[in-house]
């Protein structure tokens, strides 16, 4: 079936309750998606974990999801970071080990993929160290951002914040960025609002 003929995510969710392997539908518009948000913050080894387990509580929950407040996309990127708070630690030791791998020694993988994703020019090391200096919640809030292209609205329905909150992490976090890169103002950083 085409996209455009595809039934709207709400539809999927309603008709879940009584046929729950219509789920499925669910899992395979968005897995990859959120794989790689996943991927992105914590590295691969515990990304297929993590991302299977964000569905999974997506199922157990599916009827509590009310497309009132929003659409799906944001609650599952909500549920995944939420079970990445889980592995913070984790998340941490990832951007500090980045941080001190020599750019040289990066191999031709996800590492490197990620240290292209949030560096502009040589900012690799210190942007990774400045990561993992942030508080939990801005990281969250930025890296929504920037890894998963959501907006200011998606953010807060994820995380459960008003829009006054998001846009303060991120103001700090993008600050709190600049000031740990002597200035310098890499990508995932960029002024632009996404909404």
């Amino acid at each position: 079936m085409s996209a455009s003929h595809e039934p709207p995510d709400e539809a999927v969710i309603e008709r879940s309750w009584r046929e729950p392997q219509a789920f499925a539908e669910i899992f395979h518009r968005y897995f990859d998606e959120i794989h790689r948000y996943v991927a992105r913050r914590l590295g691969t080894d515990v990304a297929d974990d993590v991302a299977a387990e964000t569905f999974l509580a997506a199922f157990r929950r599916r009827k509590r999801f009310d497309p009132a407040r929003g659409a799906l996309r944001p609650w599952l990127y909500g549920i995944a970071t939420n079970l990445i708070g889980r592995h913070r630690r984790d998340e941490r030791r990832f951007y500090q080990a980045l941080a001190r791998t020599p750019a040289d020694q990066v191999a031709d993988g996800h590492e490197e993929r990620v240290a292209i994703k949030v560096t502009a020019g040589g900012a690799g090391k210190d942007l990774a160290a400045a990561l993992a200096g942030l508080p939990a919640g801005d990281r969250d809030v930025l890296l929504l951002v920037a890894l998963a292209d959501l907006t200011y609205d998606e953010v807060g329905l994820a995380l459960g914040l008003k829009n006054g909150t998001v846009a303060s992490r991120l103001n700090r976090a993008r600050r709190k960025l600049r000031e740990a890169l002597g200035g310098v103002n890499p990508m995932l950083i960029t002024e632009e609002s996404p909404a």
